[in-house]
């Protein structure tokens, strides 16, 4: 009698192992849960020919957008946890939107991390209107001017809200909100001149400053980016000040480690491939690849970081 639960166990993972050995044999479905045309969609597309190639399977993106990404993250939650349908998603849904949300149809912690794709940083961009250069002429102004300035956001707990208000809370200062339904209307009324800064990653906003449109004041990588070598660092001005839009890929709970593993080699091999990195340097990403446990830690980490800046801010979602 004894000897029943450890044959069963040990079938389990006979048969578990040989669907990894299999896998893929049918194609793949990689859900992204915002619109198409953005970093958060064009970073997944970027690897999916390589992976077409290295397996010999389709491939396919599919945008379910709605709800800050919940409702893509949700499907994907309540698929067959087989490998064959995964979430390719920036933090929100994974690290943030649980502590935005009262509650949520999904549990984040129970996806099964593959492999975080890339990072783009974001950057604190201005309207050339503005007669500020520098970070600490922002700061400055904005210290003596409580309130008189404001911010715009793609909405209340997006990452340009939250960098925003870890920027305000880092350099003491007060800077009023403005949020908007989406990136479009944010960034028009930015360059329209109708809000004064915003945060944005670099991968859509590089364009506007490279043509002088809007004013970068500093990246907010740990390091000055190529792109902007002229541009500083806020770590040079707010040490350890750090913020990214980061395109990780997670499964559905109970995948089987074999096949995350399995996939994870696959995406790191593709990032790391020279025609994918420079698809993602033409997007200011960086490419990041790692094992599951990797991006597990790296999860953990956003996480505590975001909910800090949720929790002192008071941010609900909208």
């Amino acid at each position: 009698m004894t000897c029943r639960p450890l044959l069963a166990a040990a079938s389990a993972m006979i048969l578990t192992f040989a669907h990894a050995q299999d896998y893929p044999a049918r194609p793949i479905r990689i859900v992204v849960p915002y619109p198409a045309g953005g970093s958060a969609d064009l970073v997944p597309r970027a690897v999916v020919d390589r992976l077409r190639t290295k397996w010999g399977q389709a491939v396919l993106v599919e945008n379910r957008p709605g709800a800050g990404g919940n409702l893509g993250a949700e499907s994907v939650y309540r698929a067959e946890p087989d490998g064959y349908t995964l979430l390719a998603t920036p933090p929100g849904p994974l690290v943030v939107n649980h502590n935005l949300y009262r509650s949520l149809a999904f549990d984040p912690s129970k996806f099964v991390p593959v492999s975080v794709l890339a990072e783009i940083p974001n950057v604190l961009l201005v309207n050339p209107k503005m007669q500020v250069y520098r970070v600490k002429d922002l700061i400055d102004y904005a210290k003596a001017n409580p309130d008189k300035l404001n911010y715009g956001s793609q909405g209340s707990g997006s990452t340009s809200h939250l960098t925003a208000e870890l920027f305000k809370s880092t350099a003491g200062v007060k800077i009023t909100h403005v949020p908007y339904k989406g990136s479009a209307p944010a960034m028009a009324a930015l360059l329209a001149g109708e809000i004064d800064l915003m945060f944005d990653n670099l991968g859509v906003t590089l364009p506007q400053v490279k043509a002088g449109k809007l004013r970068a004041l500093a990246v907010c990588s740990e390091s000055r980016v190529a792109s902007l070598p002229g541009v500083a660092a806020m770590s040079e001005v707010l040490p350890g000040f750090v913020s990214s839009t980061w395109v990780g890929v997670v499964a559905p709970p109970n995948t089987p480690p074999a096949i995350a593993e399995k996939l994870s080699s696959a995406l790191d091999e593709a990032v790391r491939s020279p025609e994918v990195a420079a698809r993602l340097a033409a997007l200011s990403a960086e490419a990041v690849g790692g094992t599951p446990a990797r991006m597990a830690a790296f999860m953990e980490l956003e996480e505590r970081r975001w909910k800090l800046v949720i929790e002192s801010a008071n941010v609900k979602a909208d």
